[in-house]
């Protein structure tokens, strides 16, 4: 009878302890290892206060408010993007709520296309604050369009800017961190990371590109322990980046508005990332619900994940064909 009772509260126990982390997993917005990590482990107020942080795609968006909760915390800030003036009204914003001086936010135009550029834009940040500590690739475009539509120079400069881009400006950072045997590079991905996803797949093969090279230098780095090289995937966001996005031809921007009422907060995924950076956490995935069972599902059950993209997948490119949103059946498409 001892050994049945005690049988059938492990039965219990194992039952709660399922029921509460399928609660979990329902009410999460990121990996159950993130989500631990946020609540268990370092905090950004206890690691970032004072790095150097070089934050790419700095002008808009999730780069926009990574600076900002940086600068509340004291890190000092290299901000870069192709716009000038945006990056000064970021580093204004950045001195206004934060405690730091002029000199601890420095400007660095940086277009990630022009590689000859990024070994100047490197030693100027140095020269300044004589280390980088964190290198957050953010910079980058998306695609919205078909791929027998698309002409093949979308696909070129989507390797370029997301991939070759971002490879290059590692490869001269990676060296000074070398050099120190120390520091940290973060690289924005996507879902697109590891999943195909339509209407995007040139966009989808640079971030594939991308982390298969972020993968292949960690296991390069394995005798520098103290330098991580992280992934962050992120889902739908609010920001400009589908605005941004690729058509079919280099020269033309997408003209669909997005809309972003289902997408997680710019604030909330920046926080998650920064949790990220603090805890060396290798590769998350940033995500509410029901975006967030697609990664678990491609990463766990790919055969029910390729039937499930190829419907979700459908309605988007009809929505798409349609003029609408190709995530949502809201927004009429701008003239």
């Amino acid at each position: 009878m001892e050994l049945l009772s005690v049988s059938g509260l492990l039965v219990v126990a194992c039952v709660l302890y399922f029921v509460m982390q399928l609660f979990r997993f329902i009410k999460a917005d990121a990996d159950l290892t993130l989500l631990w990590a946020e609540r268990f482990g370092f905090s950004p107020e206890s690691k970032l206060p004072g790095n150097v942080v070089w934050v790419t795609g700095a002008s808009s968006g999730i780069g926009e408010e990574l600076c900002h909760q940086l600068a509340r915390m004291g890190s000092r800030l290299a901000l870069s993007s192709r716009r000038k003036d945006e990056l000064q009204r970021v580093k204004q914003k950045c001195l206004e709520i934060s405690n730091l001086e002029d000199k601890d936010v420095l400007i660095v135009p940086l277009d990630l296309i022009d590689a000859s550029t990024h070994q100047a834009a490197t030693e100027s940040v140095l020269k300044h604050f004589g280390q980088i500590d964190i290198l957050i690739n953010n910079g980058g475009r998306s695609q919205r369009s078909l791929f027998v539509e698309t002409e093949l120079e979308v696909y070129r400069a989507l390797i370029e800017v997301n991939y070759l881009g971002t490879a290059s400006l590692t490869k001269h950072v990676l060296q000074h961190m070398i050099d120190r045997k120390k520091g940290k590079i973060i690289s924005v991905s996507s879902i697109t990371g590891f999943i195909g996803v339509p209407l995007s797949s040139g966009y989808a093969a640079s971030k594939h590109a991308l982390q298969g090279f972020l993968n292949s230098i960690r296991t390069e780095l394995a005798s520098y322990p103290d330098i991580t090289i992280s992934i962050v995937c992120p889902g739908p966001v609010q920001s400009k980046v589908v605005e941004n996005a690729f058509t079919e031809k280099v020269c033309e921007n997408h003209t669909t508005k997005a809309d972003q009422s289902y997408k997680m907060p710019t604030k909330r995924c920046a926080r998650l990332i920064l949790v990220t950076i603090a805890n060396n956490l290798l590769e998350t995935w940033i995500s509410d619900q029901p975006y967030l069972v697609i990664f678990y599902l491609w990463q766990y059950m790919p055969t029910w994940a390729w039937w499930l993209t190829a419907r979700v997948g459908a309605r988007r490119i009809q929505n798409f064909k349609s003029g609408l949103d190709a995530d949502s059946s809201y927004l009429k498409k701008t003239k």
